[in-house]
């Protein structure tokens, strides 16, 4: 008795010294989320409500515009110009002395193919599409009236006798065409008047915007010329910065963010383009109305991850439906086709596991940044989060090798606990045959 006495008062001291550290731990732990907590708050707040900042940022935004124009040009054609690059080089480089001069003249080269091409899509997308809409527009407002009656018909045909459907269809057809069409001459062609005199108006504001357009390919041109100049610089400042352990750390993270942006956005316009030139040539099989405007709907909006394809199908079906119902229906069990082929065979061949997140992270990726950004949040907010992911990833990683617990995620799904003294991981089946052994050797 004197000795487990003896013992208690000595083990005493330790527990409460022992308790004190735990506490005074898990008091710092809790303040350091609080302040972390307090600091977003505090930097949320900065930037979306204090109107200096708004303000400043929105005017360094407009200054630095034809850079950032320049940026994603160059960023865009990147892909596209080292193509080029590379394929004129290997033919050039055997029939001059010089290899330096070989490189600049292929890199001239490649550099004004790519904006040759670029400019080359821009013209063809706006002489297919505008003259496309501006007839699209004219056709619905002139045959609105007749193809509204031509579909009460198409009802009435199918209800058969059933007067009360049949009248209840009508009514609200009969409402909606001629609200559509009360809206098209009251509203849309008003209002296309105002912006049309406001654009003529401004026409400083539209030169400025040119003028940033064409100082921006210029800007897109010397990127594209040096960026293995402005990469090295780039990572001299970053070693200049941090150690080599770290700076090794951000220099990889840039490159794989790199590598996801770029197999991202480049695939997916791959994709879209393809998706679109199919779409152009099925509908103009099937004699569809406005082919043309129809496809390139379908194939901008497949560049959005997931919702892309509904959002496009929702506008071209309105455009073919107004014009013929039954092609409406037909259309719709086309694009459903279309997306599931994409979905399954041409994208994955081009894309691949670009991104690595799961079909709820893409969800969440393009919930979250669209909502923040609207359609470029929509368009990039997948690659952001996949970066986001890496990283997060990558930390986790080396935090639980650092403290030699198990990185894989199939370790932690039936996990009950680390053992805190082997850091070995302790399941729940392990836990519950434990249990069992030792009340059945009680038992025994």
């Amino acid at each position: 008795m004197e000795e487990l006495k003896q013992n208690e008062q000595i083990q005493t001291p330790k527990t409460k010294k022992t308790d004190e550290f735990h506490l005074k731990q898990i008091t710092i732990i809790a303040l350091a989320i609080f302040i972390t907590f307090c600091c977003c708050i505090l930097f949320f707040f900065v930037i979306y409500r204090y109107n200096g900042f708004t303000d400043f940022w929105k005017k360094l935004t407009y200054i630095l515009q034809p850079v950032i124009i320049g940026l994603v040009v160059a960023y865009l054609l990147n892909p596209l110009m080292k193509l080029i690059d590379g394929k004129l080089f290997s033919l050039f480089k055997g029939k001059m002395k010089s290899e330096k001069k070989a490189k600049k003249i292929s890199r001239g080269l490649a550099i004004a193919g790519a904006l040759l091409f670029l400019v080359g899509i821009i013209v063809l997308l706006i002489a297919a599409i505008v003259p496309s809409i501006i007839q699209s527009i004219q056709g619905i407002i002139s045959t609105l009236p007749a193809e509204v009656r031509s579909l009460v018909d198409w009802i009435n045909d199918i209800a058969k006798g059933d007067s009360q459907i049949a009248d209840i269809a009508e009514e609200v057809i009969t409402q909606a065409g001629n609200f559509f069409e009360n809206w098209m001459k009251n509203t849309l062609l008003p209002q296309a008047e105002v912006y049309i005199s406001s654009i003529t108006s401004g026409v400083i504001t539209g030169v400025k915007f040119v003028i940033n357009i064409l100082v921006g390919l210029i800007i897109s041109v010397y990127v594209m010329a040096s960026q293995e100049k402005f990469a090295g610089q780039a990572k001299k400042i970053i070693y200049a910065i941090f150690k080599p352990v770290r700076a090794n750390v951000v220099v990889e993270t840039v490159r794989k963010s790199n590598e996801i942006f770029g197999g991202f956005i480049s695939g997916k316009i791959l994709d879209s383009a393809i998706i679109g030139v199919i779409a152009y040539i099925v509908l103009a099989i099937m004699k569809m109305p406005d082919t043309m405007l129809v496809a390139v709907i379908i194939g901008v909006t497949n560049i959005i991850p997931f919702f892309g394809p509904f959002i496009g199908a929702i506008p071209s079906f309105i455009i073919i439906v107004l014009q013929n119902p039954v092609q409406g229906l037909y259309f719709l069990i086309f694009v459903i086709i279309l997306q599931q082929v994409d979905g399954n065979i041409i994208g994955p061949k081009i894309l691949g596991d670009s991104t690595g997140l799961s079909s709820f992270w893409v969800v969440f990726a393009i919930l979250v940044f669209g909502g923040l950004w609207g359609f470029p949040g929509m368009l990039l907010g997948v690659p952001i989060m996949a970066v986001i992911y890496y990283i997060v990833s990558n930390v986790v990683t080396y935090s639980l090798k650092k403290r030699g617990i198990p990185e894989t995620e199939i370790d932690y799904v039936n996990l009950d606990r680390i053992d805190k003294h082997t850091n070995q991981p302790v399941y729940e089946t392990t836990e519950k045959n434990k249990k069992q052994d030792e009340k059945s050797a009680g038992e025994a």
